[in-house]
């Protein structure tokens, strides 16, 4: 800072960074780790959604054809791994476990002899089973959210830490004021733009985190809302079947 005001005045942005103090350089340093791990994210958290929401049209598309649950979930099982048919072979598997043999070819355990059904669910069971359902959903609602917390803390923190570096630049600027003993208006605007650098670092990185937050959480509450129905349309198909 004293630099600054006994030396020559930086006269861009650039050379405020490479003037400025320790502090303040410390501040933009943590920031810079900040943006890049937020923008990563954002890259991140977006082709992961892209994928689910391919993966998801082409696993409806599919199961849409099947005209039975067993046609359905075979026809699933041949698709890449996504969080639809994760559900499906959940809701299957348990579903056979609760009435062995009432499902062919579903790797369940084995029906009683002659393969016949044993009746229809009782309403604990049907209740047990909306609960697996539930469970499944929350846990892929869960692996999906993943890292999303990470963009809004980047969102509310930098502007804070900003603002640090803002206040320590002026504290800075001020006792050089004090040192140099001139308080000109050329001696006092250096000092003033290299503070308010980190308040613009804090701005640059919170800005599109914050945006990015909103937009995750925003699809992460649409692919819940098709999880859940999913399991209700599977719930569905099993008494339209006469299973339940």
């Amino acid at each position: 800072m004293l630099v600054q005001v006994r030396g020559a005045i930086p006269t861009t942005p650039w050379e405020l960074v490479l003037t400025s103090s320790r502090e303040t350089q410390f501040v933009l340093a943590v920031l810079a780790v900040f943006s890049l791990v937020s923008w990563y994210l954002i890259v991140l958290k977006w082709w992961q959604f892209r994928r689910m929401r391919q993966l998801g049209d082409r696993f409806l598309a599919e199961v849409e054809k099947a005209p039975r649950l067993e046609e359905a979930y075979h026809a699933a099982m041949r698709l890449p791994p996504s969080p639809y048919n994760r559900l499906l072979r959940e809701a299957v598997h348990f579903f056979s476990e609760l009435k062995p043999g009432s499902l062919k070819g579903t790797g369940g355990p084995p029906g009683p002899p002659g393969g016949a059904a044993s009746g229809t669910l009782t309403t604990t069971q049907l209740e047990a089973l909306r609960m697996v359902l539930a469970k499944e959903v929350a846990a892929e609602r869960d692996t999906a959210a993943r890292f999303i917390p990470w963009l809004a803390t980047f969102g509310s923190v930098s502007p804070l830490l900003g603002l640090l570096g803002t206040v320590l630049g002026v504290m800075d600027a001020f006792i050089g004021i004090a040192v140099g003993g001139s308080g000109n208006i050329t001696a006092v605007a250096p000092g003033v733009a290299e503070a308010l650098v980190t308040t613009v670092g804090g701005l640059a990185v919170a800005v599109p985190a914050v945006m990015a937050y909103n937009l995750f959480v925003n699809r992460l509450g649409l692919f819940a809302g098709e999880l859940e129905g999913f399991a209700q349309e599977i719930v569905g198909t099993l008494a339209r079947e006469g299973r339940i």
